[in-house]
């Protein structure tokens, strides 16, 4: 099923099952009533920023508006090696395992994160919304927040609004192991 299709299917279903009209839809997202009705028929893909508005009335991800029923699950179990994974080459330099890909429209995302020694976030800051929680398994993390430094220990824990400007470094000479959970699902 195209995505178009897949989006204002989901839309219009949950917009229905919620006993709302789309006039009301448009006063609660912000969003108006001509691009909920297009997207609902199948005729646009909404951007993001339209897409995250809507979401945002029922309390759902983005993700639920796009996956397909047929490739995700209620319940996910995985191993390592086999989880999915993404490599971050440029100045992100970690290597990342999903603990909840698959999972039907999660509120939360969730990865094992391995930092080499320097790697960084970046010398910018990084910020959006939702919480964060950052859990050091090995090595060390520098983590700033608003300009004030934490560093991380194994065991160590750091939990933060994720609108506060922040970032992070590897400051030790081995890997940083991480459990780095985000809610709802931002990108890292």
């Amino acid at each position: 099923m195209r995505i178009k299709k897949i989006v204002g299917k989901k839309l219009k279903a949950i917009r229905l099952k919620n006993d709302m009209t789309i006039q009301e839809l448009a006063e609660k997202s912000g969003v108006s009533s001509n691009m909920i009705s297009r997207v609902e028929r199948g005729l646009t893909i909404p951007s993001v920023e339209i897409l995250m508005k809507l979401a945002g009335v029922f309390d759902k991800s983005i993700n639920y508006f796009v996956e397909e029923v047929s490739t995700t699950h209620e319940v996910v179990f995985t191993t390592p090696g086999k989880r999915d994974t993404t490599v971050y080459d440029d100045e992100h330099n970690m290597h990342t395992e999903s603990f909840t890909s698959g999972l039907r429209d999660p509120q939360f995302m969730s990865f094992f994160c391995t930092v080499p020694p320097g790697g960084t976030s970046g010398v910018k800051h990084m910020y959006h919304p939702g919480d964060e929680l950052i859990y050091l398994v090995e090595g060390r993390l520098r983590v700033t927040i608003a300009d004030e430094e934490y560093v991380l220990q194994p065991g160590d824990s750091l939990s933060f609004k994720s609108h506060l400007p922040h970032r992070w470094d590897n400051v030790s000479d081995q890997d940083a192991k991480v459990l780095w959970t985000l809610s709802p699902f931002t990108i890292i």
